[in-house]
Parts: C-alpha cells; structure tokens; sequence
C-alpha cells in the first residue's frame, strides 16, 4: 500500500505553516503513529524472516509478531472505532481525518497479517521440517498417528466441547476475544435443513497438541476430524476456524467510584462483551459463511482478514521455546558483579551510586537483592515501593510482605490499571494488604508508571539513611532476563528526600512545588524536557557546542517533537534511538535535517529510556534516565519519573551506550521523511554490521573473566 499520503519533500525548504498554526512549523510535519506502529511491527517480522537469526528465535518472533497485532486491534484500532462514533478527532496533531486513518490502518494491518502468515507457511515451517521439528496438519498424519489423536480427542477433549447451534430456539452465541472457534455447517436430512453451528476450541489445552517431541498438530484439526462425534445423525457439509479481536480496554468511572479495586473486578468481567474489531478467518471459508459472521458479529469488512491456516500463531510460543540449543541464540548468564557480592548492598550503595543495565547486569543480584536484604536488615524500618507489573512467583512481592510480617512498615503502590495484568496485580493487591502492607493505588485519573523504591535505614550512629532505586522497568524478575532498562541505586541525601516527597504526593495527596533531582509527570516532566531541548538550540545560536541523544519506546508528543525540530532548524545535532513509534519525521530540508532517527530491534527488548543533553564531557551536560517515553499518556495522563546521573562515569557509559546504538556501524533500522523504515544490517561488502546487543554482552563476559 502506499505510505502516508502528507510528506515533505527531503530537498526543499519547507512552507510556512497555516495561518491558525502558531508554531511556525508546516502542518504536515508528523508522521500517523498507527502507522508507525504497523510499522514497528513490521520490523519484528523482519527478523523473522531474517536467515542469519538462530531458527527457533525466528519462530519466537512470529509470536510477538501475533501478540503484538492482537493488542493492538484490542486498544489502538478500538480506540480509533471508539472516536469514530463519538466524533472525537483523532489523538495527536496529524493531517489526515479519523476515516483516513482508519482506512490506512486497515489496510496495512491486512497486508501484515498476509505476509505474517505466508512467512510461517512458506519459510518457517519448511525450515522447521527440515531441522525435524514438523507442524502438520491433519491430512499430513498417518493412520497410527490419526488413531493416536481419536483417543486422545475422546479422553481429553471431547468432554470440554460445547457445540452450540443456532436456529430459531437458539440466538447466535457470544464469541469471546481472542478465543479460536470452528464455524461448522451442518445438514439434517430429516429436516432439509442446514444449520449453523459453533465449536469454542478449549483455551487450557495446547495450541499444538504433540504426537511426538518433534511433530505437532493443530488442536482445531483434531477438533475439526472428529465433528461427527459432536453432531451425532448429521451431516458436516463444511467447518472453518476463525478468530474475533474484541476491544479490551477499561473504563472505569473514578469519579464516582468509591473502591477501585471492586471496580476494576466487576469491569474485567463486564469487558470479555465488548464489540469485535477484528476477525481472522482461514482462507478457505465459503463466502456464505463469512458473511454470516460478519452480519452477527457486526464487524467491520475491512477489518476481515482471510489467511491460510493455521490461525493464531501466538501459540508459536511453546514451539519457540524447544530445548535445542543450536537452533537458539548462545546461553547467556547476566553478570553479578555490579554489587560487590562479599559487601553489605547498602554499604556499596553508600560508597557510591550504582548503574546496572539489564539483562547484561543481573536484577537478582541487584535490585532484588536490595529488597530482599532490606526486608531481612533489623536496621531497616520502612521500605516504599511502586509496582506496575511483577511475576506470578515474585521474590520482591514475597520480600515486601516478610517485611510487612517482621514489623517493618511497608508501602506499596500498586496500578491496578496496568493493561492487561489487571488480574495479577488485584491479586498482588489483595496479598499485600492481607499481609499488613499498606496498599495504595494511586491518583484518580492517572497511572502510577513510575519505577521506584525507598528503604529507610538507621546506621549504626543512630542517623536515618535514605536508599533508593529508580529505574526504566517494571520490577518483574522474568521481563527483567529480556528486557534492556537501566536501573540507578543510590543513597543521595537529595534522591531521598525527592523520593520521599513523591511518594508523600502518591500516598498522602501532598503538593510538592519541585524536585531537585527528579523530573515528574504530569507536573514537570514535559516542560523539564523541553527546556533542555531549548537550552541546546540557545547554545547552538550562541556559537557553543550542543548535542541532544535520546532513547526511548516512542515519540509522539507533537511538543518534544516541534522542540526538537526547533533546535534542529539552528543547526542541532539530534541523535533518537526509537524501539518503536516515531511520528517526528527526520531528513526534511530546513526542519530536520540535522535529527537522525534509528531503532534497534533483536534478542532482547530494548526498553530503557534515557536523555541526554549537551556534547560529551560538558561540565553542564546532563543524562537522565527513568520510566517515560515521550508519549501523550507518559505526560499527561501518568505518574511518571526521571532521575538525573550525576556521576560523570556513569554519564559516559550511558552515552557510550547511545553512541552504539546511533553508529551507522550498529545494525539498525533508518526512518526517512515518508515514515518507512529501512533495515541496514550489512556493510558495502555484505559483512553483518555490529550488534549493540552482542557487544554489549561479549564486554560483561569479559569483565566477568577479569574479576
């Protein structure tokens, strides 16, 4: 399809802008973040489909690739629906009406799923046939095999199975999201009637259901042989499987609700009904079916997509994760030297402030080690920590109630809201407070997001002692082995006292004019932000040197944005190292000529956020690090944090790190004005450019051997 429709051209000044645009910037100067998302995920297809990259992380990839499409049909595409029929504009400041947008969306959301799915049939399955691992599908079984699978369908299946027919007595049944189900046509003789019927394929059982350690078949399949035994004295005429996406997002009226926590219950029950915004659908499913479909399901025909077989390649996960090891990447132990292991944590934190990097540094041995050293130190009197997101089996939640259990006071934020662990963190909820923490969930209206903890210890001279952590992620010991964020422990008399102040706001309501080391959305994040931007763009027409680094998950904010293309205009050197979504578009004459944009996609997810200000070892340079992307829902509508580095090794380790990403010797994607993204993973002679991911665990190998 084409790209978007508004670009400017890379070797013209740009026009001035409309007359109601007080900026001074041309209107048509941001990308559509729906398609820069499409486009992200693009770039996870593409290492699926790269060669170079270990056989079973490719199949992983195609997995994130079906998880990260399912989400974002769940809350982007039903929040476009969902302004459509409001008549609300579209969020952000872009050219092109909510009609175009949708349409856009659409459209390329459809040619990804395609080329999604060709991927898998054409290229990975094959390839995965060849290393002996085989996806078969029914047709593809021998006898034994179908024998196998009868009595397995019959022990373990068939008693779960409802199918459900429609007819007068009978209304179309509700199709749960994200549920796979067989559209089955049947036909009784008796009656001359032919009747339409649905069969949920169960959501606890395998996605692919095993005949050996190395041959699989679709559990729809199984399903699909074995109709007969489900619509006994009728005919199957025909069956297909198919798969609605249905909106998942919240709304909860905090106004006027009274508890939160049994808001939130009753809304995760009232939400499996919400309307359908997607509907996968095999490729060989009759026109006459499909239309029913459509007419129950009320959906949307271009947000119809035929595929071939098999749907729901989310279940790719369990494939992914065979124990082969040369079909993977090499194993790789994060290293446990950041803290000195033969010291008290809070004696090394006293020394000095700690910068650990994760999966490269290890989170048990750092950040979990200080929550779990602190729940057990007699000296330690209260412990306060945010949670946004933690594991089923978490040590920090076990931590914080050993804590809470031994006399320590214990104060735990929790966001109930984070979208999709709504479940787990009620959960978590409900533990802490029966464990006698003091549970609290935030502001109304805004998402507690911000990464932070603060114990309060007494020293052996009687004096009180503030150690804090702040960090770009969640504190999730299993995201933490994949997710790259950076973490900073501390105990800066002026951190303290900022952290205390923060969570006296979350808590207590308090009103805290400023910080000294920390910058606070929704207060002050963007204006922080900003006026470093414009402090740059000051030096540069001063004839100093200036420099702006950044990286981080997304750029939207059409604020940073227009700061950035200022500072650019007078002649700025903007590096931004995007994971994701960028609606700022780099490369235009007289706007962004100076502002590179990249994004680096790979074993491990790049998550930190980090902002630099200032050429390398400026005395006036400034780094900072935390939990907010440049979003409006980071600086707006969120709690959110950063946290200054003022240790000048740490600044150039964090630059060192931006410099990496932004080399044109890293392996990287490149934006252009038009918003697509081009891979550049090879040098002139065909050699695999650098991997930032690599280097950077090599260089902990090394230090390990060095200690």
């Amino acid at each position: 399809m084409s790209v978007s429709q508004v670009s400017l051209p890379a070797s013209e000044e740009p026009e001035g802008a409309q007359p109601d645009d007080p900026s001074g910037l041309p209107p048509e100067r941001y990308l559509d973040r729906e398609e820069s998302w499409l486009r992200f995920n693009e770039r996870v297809l593409e290492l699926a489909e790269d060669e170079s990259i270990p056989l079973l992380e490719r199949v992983r990839f195609l997995a994130i690739f079906a998880t990260n499409l399912d989400e974002f049909f769940m809350v982007r595409v039903a929040g476009l629906l969902r302004r459509m029929v409001a008549g609300f504009p579209v969020e952000g400041a872009g050219v092109r009406l909510p009609r175009q947008v949708l349409d856009n969306t659409l459209e390329l959301a459809g040619e990804l799923t395609v080329r999604h799915a060709r991927a898998f049939s054409e290229r990975i399955n094959p390839e995965l046939a060849e290393r002996g691992i085989e996806l078969l599908r029914w047709k593809e079984l021998s006898g034994d095999e179908r024998d196998t699978l009868g009595d397995l369908f019959r022990q373990r299946i068939y008693p779960v199975l409802t199918p459900l027919v429609v007819d007068p007595a009978h209304p179309f049944p509700f199709i749960s999201g994200l549920s796979l189900n067989l559209a089955v046509m049947i036909a009784d003789h008796r009656t001359d009637a032919t009747v339409f019927a649905r069969v949920k394929v169960p959501p606890l059982l395998p996605r692919f259901l095993a005949l050996s350690p190395s041959r699989y078949v679709p559990i729809e399949d199984v399903i699909a042989a074995h109709l007969t035994d489900l619509f006994g004295g009728v005919e199957v005429i025909e069956q297909h499987a198919f798969r609605v996406t249905r909106i998942r997002d919240l709304e909860v009226d905090e106004d006027i609700t009274e508890n939160l926590l049994q808001a939130m219950e009753r809304e995760l029950v009232r939400r499996r009904f919400e309307p359908a915004v997607r509907l996968e659908v095999e490729d060989t499913m009759s026109a006459d079916v499909l239309d029913r479909l459509v007419t129950e399901l009320g959906i949307d025909k271009r947000a119809v997509y035929r595929v071939s077989g098999p749907l729901d390649l989310s279940g790719l996960f369990a494939i992914s994760d065979l124990n082969i090891g040369e079909l993977r990447y090499p194993g790789f132990v994060p290293s446990t030297r950041a803290v000195p292991e033969e010291t008290s944590i809070f004696t090394a934190i006293a020394e000095r402030d700690i910068l650990v990097q994760h999966p490269y540094d290890s989170f048990a041995a750092s950040v979990e080690r200080l929550i779990e050293e602190a729940a057990e130190d007699p000296r330690v009197l209260a412990i306060k920590q945010t949670l946004y997101r933690t594991s089923g089996q978490s040590p920090i939640v076990d931590a914080l109630i050993d804590a809470a259990e031994a006399g320590k006071q214990v104060v735990v934020v929790v966001e109930i809201k984070a979208r999709f662990d709504e479940r787990a963190n009620i959960a978590w909820a409900r533990k802490l407070e029966e464990a006698g923490c003091h549970v609290v969930y935030g502001f109304v209206g805004l998402k507690t997001h911000c990464k932070m903890a603060l114990i309060v210890r007494e020293e052996p001279d009687g004096t009180l002692r503030r150690y804090c952590h702040l960090g770009t992620g969640n504190y999730h010991p299993t995201t933490a082995r994949v997710y790259e964020d950076f973490g900073l422990l501390t105990a800066d008399p002026a951190v303290g006292e900022d952290v205390t102040a923060l969570f006296n706001h979350l808590t207590g309501y308090s009103r805290t004019g400023s910080y000294r080391r920390l910058l606070v959305a929704p207060q002050s994040l963007r204006t922080g932000i900003v006026s470093r931007i414009d402090r740059q763009a000051e030096r540069q027409r001063a004839g100093q040197p200036a420099r702006i680094m950044f990286k981080t998950n997304a750029l939207v904010d059409e604020v940073v944005i227009d700061a950035l293309y200022r500072a650019s205009r007078v002649g700025v050197r903007v590096d931004l190292w995007v994971r994701g979504i960028c609606a700022l578009r780099p490369g235009i004459g007289g706007l962004s000529d100076n502002i590179t944009v990249r994004s680096v996609l790979g074993r491990f997810l790049e998550h930190s956020r980090v902002y630099s200000f200032g050429p390398d070892e400026d005395e006036d340079a400034q780094v900072w690090i935390g939990s907010a992307d440049m979003m409006h829902r980071n600086l707006d509508r969120r709690v959110e944090l950063l946290v200054q580095v003022t240790d000048a090794g740490h600044q150039r380790r964090l630059r060192r790190v931006l410099h990496l990403g932004m080399d044109d010797r890293t392996s990287s994607w490149w934006l252009d004005a038009s918003g697509h993204w081009v891979r550049h993973s090879r040098d002139e002679e065909g050699n695999p450019l650098r991997d930032v991911q690599e280097t950077l665990i090599r260089e902990r190998r090394v230090r390990s051997a060095d200690d």
